[in-house]
């Protein structure tokens, strides 16, 4: 793997908005980027010297809640191990800062839920569904 720049600093909103909409994902406004990104509890970032190239986060209560949101890889930089080293991150610091008994969840789309297994994460059907209301 090429020598890439890790952060725990969450991006700036443009670049949030820019790798999520390269990478595939929804789109969101500024002031929906600027104020998730200040509330995240924890981020991965990744970066070829100044260009954001991948990313992730772990959002909730800090204690009995948690979700890992945001994975996304620039697609010239797919293939390369960069969302393995995010997730391994985000392991790391769930790793340190869950309890008995807290949750953590995520929505898995195809090929990724491949990678997410490898982390130890489960498919949480049939006893429960993901679901979700979009604005």
């Amino acid at each position: 793997m090429t020598d890439f720049n890790v952060s725990y600093d969450p991006p700036s909103p443009s670049d949030y908005i820019n790798l999520r909409l390269e990478a595939g994902m929804s789109g969101k406004s500024q002031e929906a980027a600027r104020i998730g990104l200040k509330n995240s509890l924890f981020a991965v970032t990744v970066y070829d010297e100044s260009t954001l190239v991948a990313m992730g986060r772990i959002i909730g209560d800090g204690g009995s809640f948690f979700q890992v949101v945001d994975i996304a890889v620039k697609p010239a930089y797919q293939g390369k191990g960069l969302g393995k080293l995010v997730v391994r991150e985000l392991v790391k610091y769930l790793d340190k800062h869950t309890y008995e008994g807290s949750y953590v969840s995520l929505i898995a789309d195809a090929p990724a839920n491949k990678l997410y297994e490898q982390f130890g994460f489960d498919y949480t059907f049939p006893n429960s569904y993901g679901m979700y209301r979009k604005f």
